[in-house]
Order: C-alpha cells, then structure tokens, then sequence
C-alpha cells in the first residue's frame, strides 16, 4: 500500500515532454509538447499532431508549431496542426501558424481549447482591388456537409459533430476564417479574439443551442473600397447557415465586416419537401455591436421566431435585413446612419418592431412585396408564409430620417403606432397597394432575462473595445485581408490633381523617406496619418518611382507611374445610345463643355462630372447629370522604351488607344472593371492616348493608368 507521501508526490509529478520534431506525433495521454519552431510538413494533410486518447490534457510550449517557413505565400499554406478525435481533450497554449488549419477536432464530445493564438494561416489572395471589385472573390458558405469549408477555406479551429464544446480566450490574426462549427450543439464560445480575417470570424452550420458571448469577430471582411464599392462578398463577422437553431449570442463586437451577423435557412432547407418551418429560427442576439458592416449588420433570411435586442446597427448599408423571416423581433436596438435603411424586410411577416432607436439613415423603415419568381418558385416559398404581412411597429423613437416608413405593395395588415416618438406621417412613403391598419395585434414577446444574460460566460469587454476605429473608413484592404491598424503599411490613396497620395499606417515614425531624382515629395500633415504628395519634377512625361520609407524596424516600398500630363477632356449629355450609333453619339458628346485636367482619375460614384469636387468651374457650370453623359480625352505623353501596362478602371463602357491603335475595349454596360493592355516602344519618345467613355445609369468611374512592365 503507497504511502500518503509517495502518493502525493506521484499525483504532482511533472506532464511527459514530448518533442514536435516531425509529422504523425501520436497523444493517448496527458503530456506537454514542445514543437522545435521548425516548419514541419503535414504530408497527409490529416495533422502533425494526432490527439486520440480520451480525458486528454495537452499542454504547448511557448514555441510555435509551424507548418511552413515565415513569408511562406499564405494562399499556398496547406496541412492541419492538431488533429483531435479523442473525447473530454483540453488542448492549451497552442500558437500555429503556416497552416490550412490550426486545430481540427471530429466526435470530440467535451473539448476544451483554451488560450491558442493560431494566427496567419490559410488566406486566398484577394483579386479585388481599391479599384474595383472582382466576383471571384465572393466566398460560398451554402455547402458544408462534407467539410467543403475546412477544404476551400481553411480556419483557426474546426470542430464537427461534437457535443459540450468549451473554445475561450484563444486568438487569430491574418487568416480566412478564425472559429468554424459544424453539427456542434450545447457548447460554449466565449472571451476569443477572430479579428482582421478575410472571411469569417465565427462561422456554424446545422449547429444549434450554442452560447457564443463577449467574443471580438471584428474586421472579418472581404470585398470593401471607401467611396468604390461596398460589398463584402458573403464574409463576415458571424455566419450561421442551414439550420442552426436556439443559439444565443450576446456582448459580442462584430463590427467592420463584410456583414455583422450573415444567417440563412441554407440550400438544404430551401429545397426541401418539408416540413414547413425549416430555418435558422429561435436565436437570440443580444447587446451586440454590429456596426460599420460593408453590407449588412444583421442579415437573418428564410427563418422564424429570432430576436434581435439591444444590439448596436450603425453606418451598414442595412442595419437589419430579414427577407422571407416571420415572427422576428427587433427590440430596443440602436439603428443610426445607415445608408440604404435601418430595417428592410423583403417578403417577411408578422415582425414586431418596437423600443429602437432611429436617426439619420436614409429610410428607417423598409416594407414590400416584389415578384421575386426564382425564390417564391423554391419548395420552402410554397411551404411558408412570403406575404408581407402583419407587422407592428410601436414604442420606437425617430429621429433626423428623411424617409421614416416606405411600404412597397402589397403590404397587408401593416400596424404603425401613430404616438411614437418623432414619427411624423409627412416622412412617409406609401403606395396605393399596401394597407395600414390601426388595430396593433397582440405580440407575444420573449421574456429575456437580463440578469442571467450578463452572467453568461466570459469576462472580456468586447463591445466597445475598438471604438477608436469607428467608421467605414477604416476598413483598408490588402491583398491577402484587412489590415490591422498594428502592423506598418504603406498605403496609396486615390490620385490628387496628378498627384500620387501615400500614407503610412502603423505605430512607427519614420526615418528617411526617399522617390528618387524625378519625383518631388511634399508633405500634408493636416492630416492624421500625414500623406506623402508626389509629382513628377518634368512635365509630359511618365515618370517611374519608388518611394522608400525608412523605419526602425523595417523598410517599406510603393511603386507607381507619374504621368506628368495634361488632358483635354471633353465631357457632354447624350441622347443615342453610344453601342448603337457610336458617331452620332460622339457628336453628341462633342457639343458639351471642355477643359483640361492634370489627370483622368474620375471617380464619379452617383454623381456625375459637374459635381465631381475639384472639376474646373465650366464643368461645375455645365450642370451635367449623374446619368448619360460621356467623356472624349486625349494627352500626349513622353515614354521610355521598353514594355508598358496601360490599365482603365471604368463603369459604363471604356475605349482606350494609343498613337490611334485600340488596345483596350469594352464599349458595354458593366459595374467597375479593370482593363488592361501591354505597349512596346523600341526607342524612347512621345505617343498619342485617347480614351473614350460613357456612362449609363448608376456608378460611374473612368480613371487610366501605367505601369512600366519588368
């Protein structure tokens, strides 16, 4: 029989160090490991670590486990670090970086992942530019029932079909996706950290009854240029498709991303032959802040009984979007300044709309019906309730909206309190086919519980812990995602004038900032980062540079083109139709207003060139609209011999030649689009650019560039 001493002594004993100093590490038992901070290929990409006992304690190093070299091309990482399938495991202080996955665990009931930081893993290049928007980077979260998301995407932590799942105080910089969960239930997400990511922060599917609170997923965002374009390409901070029920998710930030909260009933729901009531239903999302989406803040479609209360909706596209959902309730929730409406609802019904706070959007309140054939055409539409239909709105506050309701009909039963405060009917816009009545129906609200809501788990302050970085403008994308504010970044901004605008991003003062002998530096510090201003020392020529700024740490490089030219640009409405009658419409355009612009950088957005800030006064004066006008340009430029990149950024249709031979065209209807055409010169001399462009409706942009190419 053990003595009480002997005992003791072998209960307090120290865990096995295991090194990690090659692929297949196989764990049954508790132990600490301890990688050697050397890359190591997962060569069957099925983990370098394969934790497969039961009531397992594994415990890292503070070494990092590496699946590939330092500045390995992040679109290019591949193998999983941690591979779990044991039962009750507690994996801590993992740091991962280099890899497809971080931690993947399957049938992993009672797992606990604790205080990882398992930052720059997987992350596709981004094809968009601050230009313009490329479709190929639109993710497709709609199918994950044979992992298609671990496979295409790659995340920080994965965990399938698992029960009582603990994931706290763990962290993700500079990937895709920080937290995905698929057929996970009963398991709590709480004090993490999944922010700067290129996809999604949070991301469940067929996942129900799950706690995630005090959780940071903010600038999980892809698809977004400030004043370009605003898309977000299906990212987001948290994502919850098919069938995902009776989740609670409360004090959470998921501010600048591509959406605050995206959830969808899912494909699988959708097609369905029953039964009725399939969705993403019964969720709560409480005390949220989903500010400065680039789409959406909360977007939950296809789906029933959800409630949205006290949440934060500010300067989205949409604070809310709740297409085809019915007995949803939006309670006490802050919605201001949003640019397209604060509540939009598409085919929805029975929605109770009461206790928030209205100001400054552009509609408050957005109701309507539409024959919307493909959707109403699916199993789910003829199973389901689509009218619009029953809603109440009572006991909210409004306040500095130009529209505060629009109803596009049919609305039917739509009850509007006429006692709230601020409401006033002369901001109202409703057509002749939506009924208003005056009965307010009788709306069962969920009880909440506030008290055992605050004492949900975790103890990190989420909500407001980057206030600093409010606001839509400080979403900058880089190739591989979203930047972090941190980390140093040479940044360029938009032309000024012919000028070429960088900025330097980041914690560090620079030492020495150098273009080289034909550009001429000037810096503008009345603002906060300063911006370097660049111009070419000689006129009418192209001058290449490369500015250098020197930092203690490092230094950074931009390349760019000065084109020290001047323009003649004719710019006139139009009646033909340019793609039918393309001399007379030229014609048409001929007889507008001339003048000459230092560059063709045109970034129109809705308006339309006289009121384009910095235009000369005859353009301002000319009153040209924001639809139908076109511009004629020419210059002539002094060009090195050698190759060069000629690149346009147009919306509507674009023509550009050089010394009279077309090389870019694409004279068609089409959102922001780069083009761009290769130029050889045998000897260094002066060619004739001509651009043509016209815009129909909508955005409009016409810029031109060049590139010198290696």
């Amino acid at each position: 029989m053990l003595s009480f001493a002997l005992a003791l002594a072998l209960v307090q004993q120290p865990p096995r160090v295991v090194p990690v100093d090659r692929d297949d590490i196989e764990v049954r038992e508790s132990c600490l490991l301890d990688p050697t901070g050397l890359a190591i290929d997962d060569d069957e990409q099925d983990g370098i670590v394969h934790i497969r006992g039961d009531d397992v304690t594994v415990t890292f190093t503070r070494t990092a486990l590496l699946g590939a070299p330092a500045g390995a091309s992040q679109d290019a990482l591949r193998g999983i670090g941690v591979r779990v399938t044991g039962k009750r495991v507690t994996v801590r202080g993992l740091q991962a970086s280099g890899l497809r996955c971080a931690i993947w665990a399957s049938g992993a009931d009672g797992l606990v992942v604790e205080g990882c930081d398992l930052s720059r893993g997987f992350a596709q290049r981004l094809l968009s530019t601050p230009r313009a928007e490329d479709t190929r980077d639109w993710l497709w979260p709609h199918e994950n029932d044979a992992n298609e998301w671990l496979r295409n995407y790659g995340a920080g932590l994965y965990v399938e079909e698992s029960r009582d799942v603990t994931l706290r105080q763990n962290r993700a910089r500079s990937m895709q996706n920080g937290i995905c969960l698929r057929r996970v239930e009963g398991s709590r997400i709480y004090d993490n950290d999944m922010s700067f990511l290129s996809g999604w922060g949070l991301a469940l599917y067929r996942s129900s009854g799950n706690t995630v609170t005090r959780n940071s997923f903010d600038f999980c965002i892809r698809g977004y240029s400030h004043g370009a374009y605003s898309r977000g390409q299906d990212s987001a901070g948290i994502l919850v498709f098919e069938q995902s029920n009776e989740n609670v998710f409360a004090f959470n930030s998921a501010t600048h991303g591509g959406d605050g909260f995206f959830g969808f009933a899912g494909n699988a729901a959708l097609d369905a032959s029953g039964p009725a009531g399939l969705g993403c239903n019964r969720n709560l999302l409480y005390g949220n802040d989903f500010s400065d989406a680039a789409a959406i803040g909360i977007e939950l479609t296809f789906s029933f009984d959800n409630v949205f209360a006290r949440n934060v909706l500010a300067r989205c596209n949409y604070g809310i979007w709740g297409g085809y959902s019915s007995r949803t309730q939006a309670r006490g929730n802050e919605i201001v300044g949003n640019t397209i409406a604060g509540i939009a609802v598409e085919h929805g019904s029975d929605w109770s709309i009461a206790g928030n706070s209205f100001a400054a959007n552009a509609r408050d309140l957005e109701l309507w019906w539409d024959e919307d054939s493909d959707l109403l055409a699916k199993s789910w539409a003829k199973l389901n309730p689509t009218a619009s239909a029953g809603h109440s709105v009572r006991l909210n506050r409004f306040e500095g909206s130009a529209v505060q309701l629009e109803l596009r009909g049919p609305n039917e039963r739509i009850a509007v309190d006429p006692r709230q405060a601020g409401l006033e009917r002369a901001r109202w816009k409703i057509d002749t086919a939506s009924q208003l009545i005056e009965q307010l129906p009788t709306v069962a609200h969920l009880p909440l519980d506030e008290a055992a809501l605050a004492a949900l788990p975790g103890a990190r302050k989420a909500v407001g812990a980057r206030a600093h970085l409010a606001g839509r403008e400080h979403i900058v994308m880089t190739e591989c995602g979203p930047y972090d504010w941190v980390t140093p970044l040479l940044q360029r901004l938009p032309d000024r004038d012919g000028s070429h605008v960088w900025r330097l991003l980041g914690n560090e003062v620079p030492i020495g900032v150098d273009a080289g002998n034909d550009v001429r530096i000037m810096l503008d510090a009345s603002v906060d980062p300063a911006l370097y201003l660049l111009t070419p020392r000689a006129p009418g020529r192209a001058s290449e540079y490369e500015l250098r700024v020197r930092l203690p740490s490092s230094t950074l490089a931009g390349r760019g083109v000065l084109l020290g030219a001047l323009w003649d640009v004719t710019a006139g409405r139009y009646v033909t139709d340019p793609r039918e009658d393309l001399p007379r419409w030229r014609s048409e355009v001929e007889a507008g207003v001339r003048a000459q612009l230092s560059a063709l950088d045109l970034h129109y957005g809705s308006a339309g060139p006289s009121e384009l800030p910095g235009m000369p006064a005859e353009v301002r004066a000319a009153a040209l609209g924001s639809d139908r006008f076109g511009t004629l340009a020419s210059t002539r430029l002094h060009l090195a011999a050698g190759r060069w990149r000629v690149e346009s950024t147009s919306d509507d249709g674009v023509r550009v030649r050089v010394d009279g031979r077309t090389v870019i065209e694409d004279w068609t209807h089409h959102g922001p689009t780069v083009h761009s055409a290769e130029v050889s010169f045998d000897e260094p001399g002066e060619h004739a650019f001509e651009v043509e462009h016209f815009e129909l409706d909508g955005w409009a942009v016409l810029s031109l560039r060049l590139e010198r190419v290696e």
